[in-house]
């Protein structure tokens, strides 16, 4: 059986950390920021670590 491919999409949205945890970007972090606080786009610059239960389903994915 051939090996499976990494899906481009998601090798491209989400990473992992040394630990196994997966890293991803928040959404509506890149343009039209002016009219967000600064207190939120202080949070959107933040990777945020995707749920256990979702980076179990992830994972296959990305190996």
């Amino acid at each position: 059986m051939p090996k499976l491919k990494t899906k481009g999409a998601i090798k491209k949205r989400f990473r992992t950390t040394k630990t196994g945890k997966i890293k991803f970007k928040r959404a509506n972090s890149n343009h039209l920021r002016s009219k967000h606080s600064n207190k939120n786009k202080n949070r959107l610059n933040k990777d945020k670590i995707l749920p256990s239960a979702e980076s179990k389903r992830l994972k296959n994915l990305i190996h």
